[in-house]
């Protein structure tokens, strides 16, 4: 059974049924590894668990352009600034023994990037999260996914409803907002919400050359 015939067989079940998500009460772990094995090659939708909870969002085409563009923006800043990473998209995260999982809108190896380098695979019985996970926010959600993040030992989440972008790190049990990006300190969010938008008003490569160009007057001098 794929993921998408799962979710229309127990839709009625759903706590919260909406254009874009389904939340299903009373999946069992098995379940939700079953879901996933018999569909590796899913890209949609992005599957949550949280002890329970099964969270299934298809996003809209703003939803993905928006969480796309973050992508790019996070990819060619680091270039630029010669930070190493390792971009995984919607790569399934999940833990077993905390009864979590997660597929981001785009995750990221930072600082931790030479953890994983050469693996095809990651166990996070064994490898670290990902440095930074991106999360496009949907208008409800049955899980708490900043819960999840917190417990899976994510450092920095950055949420963006389209709009605005919040950079939300790590700190106890929980997060704090933050001005600025830890993994790449010279990204503050009020700039990567104003490349966001501008990247509504350039053509691809316009903006490309743009955050280019903004990213390498931000290098430290020799």
């Amino acid at each position: 059974m794929t993921v998408a015939e799962a979710v229309a067989e127990v839709a009625s079940r759903s706590l919260a049924v909406e254009s874009e998500v389904v939340a299903l009460p009373r999946v069992a772990w098995e379940t939700y590894e079953r879901l996933l094995a018999d569909d590796e090659e899913r890209r949609i939708p992005r599957l949550t668990y949280d002890r329970g909870v099964l969270e299934a969002v298809s996003p809209s085409l703003p939803h993905d352009e928006d969480a796309l563009t973050i992508t790019r923006l996070v990819d060619i800043v680091a270039a630029n600034l010669g930070v190493p990473i390792r971009s995984v998209g919607g790569t399934t995260f999940r833990r077993r023994d905390l009864e979590r999982g997660f597929e981001a809108d785009a995750s990221f190896y930072i600082q931790r990037a030479p953890a994983i380098r050469g693996r095809r695979q990651v166990d996070l019985s064994v490898d670290p999260p990902p440095d930074l996970v991106l999360e496009m926010e949907v208008s409800r959600s049955a899980v708490d996914k900043l819960g999840v993040f917190a417990a899976m030992g994510v450092p920095e989440v950055w949420r963006s409803d389209g709009q605005r972008v919040t950079i939300l790190l790590l700190e106890g049990e929980g997060y704090r907002e933050s001005a600025s990006s830890l993994s790449l300190p010279a990204l503050t969010a009020k700039q990567a919400a104003a490349f966001l938008a501008l990247s509504r008003e350039l053509l691809s490569p316009d903006w490309f050359h743009a955050v280019s160009d903004w990213a390498r007057g931000q290098r430290s001098p020799d």
